[in-house]
């Protein structure tokens, strides 16, 4: 695992449908400056920026990290971009602490973001490239497949998305970064809504965000020196498989399992349910916290839909998942799965603000992308490692 490391300055703009406002460059600025104030730091005190981002398709600017250097302070300066589809935030987190890790560097900025108002990611999931699998209807399409595969194999009921989806959006009233703010919303609000992709209706799904989040990860030595609260990295994992083999299971990926497994075992968790106090998991579609739920270790299978109805994943239940709205509230894509990260972060650090779950010590921070292939994780603790 190499030395500890943790992270030490949150930054997040407010997620909307337009940030008209500013530039790609002025959207991730923004995001990294609040990062470096939460730290007490300045671009001068970073040794190294990793930069995440969606497929460049998405907004159709090719090598981003180029152009948003000098707006990152990183000018002279180590920078890495990291691309691993829809997870690319996670990994983001992941490459950065293992910069710190590895001895090299003592204060990595890590930032991710995406301005899905400048693009059209369903046209750009579907256009056929060579030698890539085009989604023809865009990621709804392509996941309603599975998501019905798990409701008939483990015979859950078809209101469980409706509830994950109303628990996420009232979760986002207490969120201020927060997209979609929805007073009132309950299970038949969303059963009401229109059918995209049976049986995912319109709020069963995430928003097309703008929005940028940023980290600031150290060494042990700068974290205690730091200005406020560490959140120390317990653990960081990473699993991929390829989109279509014999035998695969799109519904249980045997990445996603591996990767849990990892990370669990370099964190020293035998019990999730009972060792995790709060969660941050990617859930675009509101199906996928139950089959999440299963395929991280926080219930057996066909067991994850009882756990989602019993209340256990809500805001006052034992094991609280996406305390800060989840993705099904905020999407910037790119940056979605470091978000996950840093509300983990924020959850051990106590900084959660008016969605901090009392008593928060150990957190699971969660990313998958492409068609259910690429995991990022990792889990923060209150404790240093």
């Amino acid at each position: 695992m190499g030395r500890a490391a943790a992270v030490i300055g949150v930054g997040q703009t407010r997620y909307r449908s337009r940030r008209g406002d500013v530039s790609i460059a002025g959207l991730v600025r923004e995001a990294a400056l609040r990062a470096l104030e939460d730290a007490g730091l300045a671009f001068g005190d970073i040794d190294a920026v990793v930069l995440g981002k969606a497929p460049d398709l998405f907004e159709g600017v090719v090598m981003p990290d180029l152009y948003l250097a000098d707006a990152l302070g990183a000018r002279g300066k180590p920078l890495l971009r990291v691309h691993t589809a829809g997870s690319v935030g996670g990994s983001t987190a992941i490459v950065g602490a293992g910069h710190v890790r590895s001895g090299v560097f003592d204060r990595v900025l890590v930032v991710a973001w995406e301005k899905q108002s400048e693009s059209n990611a369903t046209w750009a999931l579907t256009v056929g490239q060579p030698f890539s699998t085009s989604l023809v209807v865009g990621a709804g399409g392509y996941f309603a497949p599975f998501i019905r595969s798990y409701i008939e194999r483990a015979g859950a009921p078809g209101h469980i998305g409706h509830v994950v989806a109303a628990k996420d959006r009232r979760n986002a009233l207490r969120n201020p970064y927060a997209h979609l703010r929805i007073p009132g919303i309950t299970a038949e609000t969303v059963a009401a809504s229109p059918m995209l992709w049976e049986p995912i209706r319109y709020l069963d799904t995430c928003p097309s965000s703008d929005g940028a989040c940023a980290m600031v990860i150290a060494s042990a030595e700068a974290a205690r020196s730091a200005r406020g609260t560490p959140a120390w990295i317990r653990g960081t994992a990473m699993r991929s498989e390829p989109i279509s083999f014999a035998g695969r299971d799109a519904v249980d990926p045997r990445a996603g399992r591996d990767c849990a497994a990892d990370v669990y075992a370099q964190a020293g968790v035998t019990d999730p349910r009972r060792e995790i106090d709060t969660a941050e998991v990617y859930v675009p579609f509101s199906w996928y916290e139950p089959m999440w739920l299963e395929n991280l270790g926080f219930a057996g299978p066909g067991e994850g839909w009882r756990l989602t109805e019993a209340g256990a994943t809500a805001a006052d239940g034992d094991i609280p998942w996406n305390a800060s709205g989840g993705v099904l509230s905020s999407n910037p894509i790119g940056a979605s799965g470091l978000i996950r990260f840093a509300e983990a972060a924020q959850q051990v650090r106590g900084a959660a603000g008016g969605h901090q779950v009392d008593g928060a010590r150990t957190a699971l921070g969660h990313a998958y992308g492409a068609g259910s292939q690429f995991f990022a994780m990792w889990i923060v603790g209150s404790e240093p490692p």
